[in-house]
């Protein structure tokens, strides 16, 4: 009876909330499906703009990063919702955290766990738990000091977007390790080109992601600052030069399509967008770094 009355503000407990997180906040087959392509295409994305490069075929090694960006993406989706409670308990009550489904110290809970199993799944590839190690006290740090001081404000959308970006930039450096491990050389220039199209490619998703042609009262967008038609050119401009950079420095050829293909999602966006609909399109927000990454990937397995 005892046991009964203590396990579920134990382990069972806190189980069943970081389950209803999980399931609400990081749905496991599709956040699989994203970690599989992050990986395998940003690590193709090296291969495919280094003029050094031997060949590059997905090994061990890239299947281990695959499922270090998956529990990771967790965390990062765990300290958003921690840093964006107020905000998500108006305009996205549903979410878990907002909702009660689970409490901000489960997901603190789960923050440690989570990094202590990356930790310990990359020890062989001592650079790459470095990173690990840099990327995951950075992120929490940004979180803590936001939740502590309020600065920067989240209604300061670019400034809080340069804070928060090193936090992916590290996971894509986490993944040049990788490639340089089996790349037979030491870092260059070009693999700062291949993280420049990753970056330039969530930006088009996070800029889409909030454009909307008629904001609430208090809603997030990049529509405040920058105006309707200036936010969707600077959505649209990010993920044409990040498919221009992958095209230009890729090895010349006719599958240099590839890189310049996910575009047409985008362009249809827009265009739907222009008609008149109230927000961009989500689906096409979710289909861009999926066609994005997996365009990478296949331009690094032909070079």
């Amino acid at each position: 009876m005892t046991g009964e009355r203590v396990l579920p503000g134990g382990m069972r407990g806190w189980s069943v909330r970081v389950g209803r997180f999980v399931l609400g906040s990081h749905a496991p087959l599709p956040s699989a499906v994203f970690a599989v392509l992050w990986a395998y295409g940003v690590t193709g994305s090296f291969a495919a703009v280094d003029p050094s490069g031997s060949g590059w075929r997905p090994g061990a090694g890239t299947a281990v990063a695959a499922g270090t960006l998956f529990v990771g993406l967790l965390l990062m989706r765990a300290l958003d919702d921690i840093r964006d409670l107020d905000y998500d308990r108006r305009f996205h009550p549903e979410r878990p955290l907002a909702s009660g489904a689970v409490r901000v110290r489960d997901l603190g809970v789960l923050y440690g766990v989570g990094a202590a199993v990356l930790l310990a799944l990359n020890a062989m590839w001592p650079w790459r738990a470095a990173v690990l190690l840099v990327q995951l006290g950075y992120a929490a740090a940004a979180v803590r000091a936001y939740r502590r001081w309020g600065r920067p404000s989240g209604d300061r959308l670019f400034t809080s977007l340069l804070v928060s970006l090193p936090a992916p930039v590290l996971l894509h450096l986490y993944l040049y390790a990788g490639y340089l491990d089996s790349a037979g050389h030491g870092p260059d220039g070009y693999g700062l080109v291949a993280i420049a199209v990753a970056v330039l490619a969530a930006g088009h998703v996070e800029l889409a992601g909030k454009l909307t042609r008629v904001p609430q009262p208090g809603e997030r967008t990049y529509v405040t600052t920058l105006g309707l038609t200036g936010a969707s050119a600077l959505a649209l401009a990010a993920a044409v030069l990040s498919a221009g950079l992958l095209a230009a420095f890729a090895r010349p050829g006719w599958w240099t399509l590839a890189a310049v293909a996910p575009l047409a999602v985008p362009a249809l966006a827009a265009r739907d967008f222009a008609r008149g609909r109230d927000r961009w399109p989500r689906p096409a927000i979710a289909a861009y770094p999926l066609l994005a990454f997996a365009a990478c990937a296949a331009l690094g397995l032909a070079r």
